[in-house]
């Protein structure tokens, strides 16, 4: 069995904000680039190639989108997480999540995403200390940096046995 993801990996010019704020409070720093989630760690003995083809004609329609991510926000639903928002290109986004999870991605589908409804979003943060939460809350709530792209491509990542991202599949939009 692999363990794989489904992403997008934006590339912004001002990215080091980003990696400034997810060295101080994500611990999947060291592990994987910034990224938004498609499709959510999922275990299965797909072929390399039946994933490949099964993405690409799933979004062969999809051409690349502007992305536009503004505003780190508190997310209680799942944990403790911070969250950059996306304020364009989230319907794109769930479009992909949506498609993806169709197929034969359907069986994967996150029980505890039924109970909620998908929010596209970059994770910069995860602390599992209630009182850590509230201060890197604070501490964050007024960086308005705005983080700009155009998405051409979605990726395939690998995790491994020590949580660290390889990719795979790289998907031309």
């Amino acid at each position: 069995m692999i363990k794989r993801c489904i992403m997008i990996f934006p590339d912004f010019n001002n990215g080091q904000v980003i990696d400034d704020v997810r060295r101080k409070y994500d611990p999947l720093v060291e592990h994987v680039q910034p990224h938004i989630t498609l499709v959510f760690p999922f275990e299965s003995d797909i072929e390399k190639s039946v994933l490949e083809e099964y993405i690409s004609k799933t979004v062969e329609d999809i051409k690349p989108f502007n992305l536009v991510l503004s505003g780190i926000a508190p997310s209680n639903s799942t944990g403790n997480y911070l969250f950059l928002n996306i304020k364009e290109g989230k319907d794109e986004i769930m479009e992909i999540h949506n498609r993806l999870y169709r197929g034969i991605l359907k069986s994967f589908y996150p029980q505890w995403l039924k109970d909620i409804e998908f929010l596209p979003h970059m994770t910069v943060g995860n602390l599992n200390d209630p009182s850590a939460f509230e201060r890197a809350v604070e501490e964050t709530k007024n960086i308005d940096e705005v983080f700009e792209t155009i998405v051409r491509e979605i990726s395939v990542e690998i995790i491994d046995e020590n949580e660290d991202s390889i990719i795979e599949i790289i998907v031309p939009l």
